[in-house]
């Protein structure tokens, strides 16, 4: 929001200079990001009329002029605008003046011919960036008078920040109100009064999209001259809030707009067919607006039309066809309450943010339209003679917004901001900012004002309290106490365990975007259950994503499109699904690994990381829960993204925990990766529960070793050996250990023999050889019966 300092002291007392009104502003929530100073240097700078002008003798585009300036005589000046003719009035800086520039006005000669003194453009005189001609004045201005007197300066433009729920700033009377209440001082604000109605124009409105419009006025205005000037104090206060003037109809909705903050549109009524009509845009509807350009509407756009055409999209810009030209007699306002939910985001959909737009998407007082209408009708009267029509419209009141009463309890406010606030100051607070206050026991119930929608609840108001009072005056103080730290569970493992664990092993942390592109997930079969962004950054963050795996791939991709061969990433972090009432968030931990299995090194062989190097990380990580028995791996109902030959899920307890694996060669095509990549996955629950260690004594007999070499099918995995051996010998059994593996000749298809190490131990006493040939016997036994083994002669 930008705008003239000189127009706000205007509209309220402010007993302060600009220093402190700026610092002011900014503690009060609206920072003040850029103070321009206007017209500080234009001492000697006066307006200046044109009465002669003759071509240089010697320049084609030079002129000599005759400037009346209120001296004894007219002054000679040569000038090269474009723009310099007889009668026009511009400024005149004269000679021994200084322009804020620098540059110093000197008696000079221009080709052979005396100057004595310089006609200015805007931009020469830092009033504004215009530089395409001599700036010209109105014909009411006396020439000779100090340009300084005529354009109201010196003045500051000032521009302030606004957080999105301070929208009733928009406007010089929202701004004004707010100063009043910060300075205790005076509003010089009265409502605009009826515009006598002296036409009888009508046109029916009709609103067909009520909560999304549920106030909609208009006024004609019949016999306006296009061609009337915009009066000058109009034009400079719309220069210094950053808007150039246009044209009179343009000028006045554009300045009711920065005076009241209600945004308005002008119709040539004499374009327009029909009843005016608020509704919903027809899927693929077209529409040409105010900058050329042609868009394609969908039903998520309200729309303005009469009876043959579309007109506008509403709240964001009008249409080409019926906007106002220099051949426009009669003209249609609109002023309208939209909701904020009907226009927010449109106009960045359209690749447009429009004043209006701005203004809506966060919010417009519904009682500001009727204001702004009869200021604007007035204005337009005024300034273009034109004819006022009655008052039109339609409201659907049970869709306009509701003020509710929002109660303050002393106590919570003095909580809160840790200070105390006399009964009487907060009362007076509220009160500036024209909440209607009522006293009650604990505190005060206090109704906002309709342009202060933003306040909704206690916290609200305690906001407003101590904005106005000062955030100075709160007390600070250094913490203190001993903090209590909390101390981690033994029984459970810290995420932070895990992600230490892998860097150990070689492997980097990486941080992906918890949103990714759903054609992505699809390549990897997990476009099901995903939670779509209502409001995505981009079309390639517009889901949340389902599984840590897709984004840590796009790491390594981009990894080794840099050159880099050897890439080990793992991410900790959170995925979601699709919930029954809301999104489920899950911890997870996932690994990638390509390149070699070692860093280079002369020592060691190279070779390609493979199933089993990224089994074994797991299984380092596994390993901190102090449970081995508890895990396990299969190969049963792998996901669609690992590879079915080389890949295993990870059961703790037979549930599954994770998966492990190659991924699937389809779709690291899909993803143009040309070499093998291997993943892992974990759920966090069910990795971070650890057993905690007991200490056993140690058995002081020795410990027997028998080795038993078996062929079975190779369908059996050595985790079901292990399993079937452990149980048949139970404690006895202090370690298995397998020590080689074969098969080919002399074994059938299908067949593998096994061999594996039996370290028998008992912890009363020593083992004999019949007991130990016992337990060959058992574990043979069993497996025999559940492995479908036999001893390998």
């Amino acid at each position: 929001m930008k705008f003239s300092e000189k127009w706000l002291r205007e509209l309220v007392n402010i007993p302060a200079d600009r220093e402190a009104l700026l610092r002011r502003l900014t503690m009060a929530g609206l920072e003040v990001e850029d103070v321009e100073l206007l017209g500080a240097s234009l001492d000697g700078v006066v307006v200046g009329e044109i009465v002669a002008a003759a071509p240089h003798p010697d320049a084609d585009r030079l002129q000599v002029c005759s400037v009346e300036a209120g001296l004894d005589a007219p002054l000679q000046i040569v000038c090269g605008a474009p723009n310099a003719r007889v009668g026009l009035k511009a400024p005149l800086a004269t000679v021994g003046a200084t322009l804020p520039g620098g540059i110093q006005i000197k008696k000079a000669k221009l080709r052979g011919v005396e100057s004595f003194g310089m006609l200015c453009s805007a931009k020469e005189l830092g009033v504004d960036s215009d530089a395409s001609g001599l700036m010209e004045l109105p014909a009411e201005v006396r020439a000779g008078a100090p340009l300084t007197e005529a354009l109201g300066l010196p003045d500051a433009a000032i521009e302030i920040g606004l957080t999105p729920n301070r929208s009733d700033c928009l406007g010089m009377w929202g701004l004004a109100r707010d100063v009043a209440a910060q300075f205790d001082s005076a509003l010089k604000i009265e409502p605009p009064p009826a515009v006598a109605v002296d036409s009888e124009a009508s046109r029916d409105v009709r609103l067909d999209a009520g909560a999304d419009c549920p106030r909609y006025l208009g006024r004609i205005v019949e016999g306006i001259d296009p061609s009337a000037p915009t009066p000058l104090w109009m034009a400079e206060r719309l220069r210094r809030a950053g808007l150039r003037p246009i044209s009179v109809v343009v000028d006045v909705t554009n300045y009711v707009m920065l005076e009241t903050g209600q945004p308005l549109h002008a119709f040539d009524n004499d374009r327009l067919q029909g009843a005016i009509t608020v509704r919903r845009a027809a899927e693929g509807e077209k529409l040409t607006l105010l900058d050329g350009n042609e868009v394609a509407l969908t039903p998520e756009f309200l729309m303005i039309a009469d009876a043959s055409a579309p007109l506008a999209v509403a709240g964001i810009m009008g249409g080409q066809a019926s906007s106002v030209t220099d051949a426009t007699r009669n003209v249609f306002l609109e002023s309208a309450h939209f909701a904020p939910t009907a226009i927010s985001g449109r106009a960045r959909k359209l690749g447009l943010h429009t004043d209006a737009s701005h203004r809506f998407e966060r919010g417009v007082d519904p009682e500001l339209p009727l204001q702004a209408l009869e200021r604007a009708s007035a204005l337009l009267c005024e300034l273009a003679g034109g004819r006022a029509g009655p008052r039109l419209g339609a409201e659907r009141l049970e869709d306009l917004p509701k003020r509710e009463v929002v109660a303050l309890r002393r106590a919570r406010l003095t909580r809160v901001l840790g200070l105390q606030i006399e009964g009487a100051a907060v009362r007076r607070i509220l009160e500036a900012l024209q909440c209607t206050v009522e006293g009650t026991e604990d505190g005060w119930r206090a109704l906002p004002p309709s342009h202060r929608f933003d306040i909704e609840r206690e916290e609200d108001l305690i906001e407003e309290v101590i904005r106005i009072h000062g955030y100075e005056h709160i007390p600070t103080h250094a913490p203190s106490g001993e903090l209590a730290l909390k101390a981690d569970p033994e029984e459970r493992l810290r995420p932070l365990d895990l992600g230490r664990q892998l860097a150990s092993r070689d492997y980097q942390e990486a941080l992906c975007m918890a949103f990714v592109n759903a054609e992505l997930l699809q390549d990897w079969g997990l476009g099901t259950d995903t939670v779509a962004l209502a409001n995505p950054l981009s079309a390639d963050l517009a889901v949340m994503r389902p599984s840590l795996l897709p984004g840590l791939i796009e790491a390594l991709r981009r990894n080794r499109a840099r050159q880099q061969a050897r890439v080990r990433l793992f991410e900790l972090g959170n995925t979601f699904r699709a919930g029954a009432d809301a999104p489920v968030q899950t911890m997870e931990l996932a690994m990638v690994a390509c390149g070699s299995a070692h860093a280079e090194q002369w020592g060691q062989t190279a070779r390609d990381v493979d199933f089993h190097d990224i089994k074994g990380d797991v299984e380092s990580v596994l390993a901190l829960c102090a449970a081995p028995r508890a895990w396990s791996f299969d190969a049963e109902a792998l996901p669609h993204w690992l590879h079915p030959g080389r890949g295993a899920r990870v059961l703790r307890d037979g549930e599954v925990a994770g998966y492990v694996g190659v991924l699937h060669p389809r779709l690291a095509a899909a993803l143009d990766l040309e070499t093998d990549v291997l993943v892992a996955q974990l759920q966090l629950e069910t990795v971070l529960p650890r057993t905690l260690p007991h200490a056993q004594p140690v058995s002081r007999y020795p410990s027997v070793r028998r080795d038993l070499a078996v062929e079975l099918p190779e369908t059996v995995s050595w985790g079901a050996v292990d399993a079937c051996v452990r149980g048949a010998l139970g404690a006895r059994l202090a370690q298995l250990l397998v020590f080689d593996r074969y098969s080919g000749k002399g074994l059938g298809d299908g067949r593998k023999s096994l061999a594996m190490g039996l370290i028998l131990q008992d912890a009363s006493r020593t083992l004999t050889d019949e007991d130990a040939d016992q337990c060959v016997a058992d574990a043979l036994a069993a497996l025999e019966r559940d492995c479908m083994a036999r001893l390998r002669g």
